[in-house]
């Protein structure tokens, strides 16, 4: 957006908060971000108002839009669908045109009164990573004749804190015989990684004599998962991301116990990771909360790491996925992203006002 030419009133990094209770202490900061952006608005004037995301805060800024008169989109519309249905009225009352991104949504909101369009995922076109195994083995110092596994904790200091060493003492049972790859996300310090990487449990008695697993950071995503064999990936975008590469993962979650006490009730959800949700079926496990342990995480892995009709089933359902989040495409010309659909349902957005 940035490269684009957007001017960054209010960072979306200082937005980055996950969980009921852990978002309190961050409030003041969160308020004041709020007002500021108002504020820009009420200076600038825009046209329209384009909110990405973040429904706590969004719904607000949508709503004082509303009361400017200034047309609103939604662009991957909050997931009401999962908990907390009833703030679909939020959506409706305040918001001209919601664009979703996975397939059900549609249905879902219009079935609610919301004009809501369904553009495609953005991850959806994702290409396969042009570099070779034996390149990026090289380039990483990657022994290539192991089977590597991509670790994904999160992209926020507070999921990583929560998930990453229950991840790393799984990788310590999983022994030397692997490699373990954790993509640095760009909200994460390398030195804070490095530092929870230090503290990983011990190596058993039994391990002892084959050292600890070898744990290396990379700066990307994508080629981590496209070369490794299996993934342990927090819930969120990276299992999404783990489903265009076609990589068979174990998906895992924690939260702080009061956070999940609240917020479990509401969940109106039979699944937890999004490639189940659009499938319609658990096709990866999920590891969630107490079931989220080292020896359960390894249990799973050790299922789908050898060929075999259960890797067989997750990579056919992973598949089935990856065409289900692509948007019909035009009848005649070049394919769309879903970032143009999603242009062109902007561009239309009935009273914005074009030069």
């Amino acid at each position: 957006m940035r490269a684009a030419g957007c001017d960054t009133v209010v960072d979306a990094k200082d937005l980055s908060v996950v969980g009921i209770t852990e978002i309190l202490s961050h409030l003041p900061k969160i308020y004041s971000l709020y007002r500021r952006l108002i504020a820009e608005a009420d200076k600038r004037k825009p046209d329209l108002a384009i909110v990405i995301d973040s429904p706590a805060f969004n719904w607000r800024i949508a709503r004082q839009m509303k009361k400017r008169g200034i047309p609103t989109v939604y662009y991957v519309a909050p997931q009401f669908w999962a908990w907390r249905q009833g703030r679909v009225r939020l959506i409706r009352n305040y918001i001209d045109k919601a664009l979703v991104i996975f397939p059900f949504e549609e249905q879902f909101y219009r079935d609610r009164g919301v004009d809501a369009t369904f553009v495609g995922h953005p991850l959806a076109e994702l290409q396969h990573p042009a570099i070779e195994r034996d390149d990026y083995a090289a380039q990483f110092h990657l022994d290539s004749s192991k089977p590597w596994i991509a670790l994904m904790p999160g992209s926020r200091v507070k999921e990583v804190r929560m998930n990453l060493p229950t991840i790393l003492e799984a990788a310590t049972q999983l022994g030397p015989a692997y490699e373990f790859l954790l993509p640095v996300a760009p909200t994460l310090d390398r030195k804070f990684l490095l530092n929870l990487i230090s503290q990983r449990p011990p190596v058993q008695h039994a391990q002892r004599n084959l050292g600890s697993p070898k744990i290396t950071l990379v700066p990307e995503s994508l080629p981590a998962l496209w070369h490794s064999r299996a993934g342990i990936v927090a819930s969120g975008t990276a299992t999404v991301e783990a489903a265009m590469m076609c990589t068979p993962f174990v998906m895992v979650y924690r939260v702080s116990p009061l956070t999940y006490a609240l917020g479990k009730p509401r969940v109106r959800v039979p699944h937890f990771a999004m490639v189940n949700l659009i499938a319609g079926e658990e096709i990866v496990p999920e590891l969630v909360q107490h079931d989220f342990t080292a020896q359960k995480i390894v249990t799973r892995l050790n299922e789908i790491l050898p060929d075999g009709p259960v890797r067989d089933r997750m990579l056919e359902g992973l598949a089935r996925v990856k065409v289900r989040l692509r948007a019909p495409q035009p009848a005649s010309g070049p394919p769309q992203h879903p970032a143009d659909r999603a242009a062109e349902a902007i561009l239309s957005t009935p009273g914005l006002a074009r030069s």
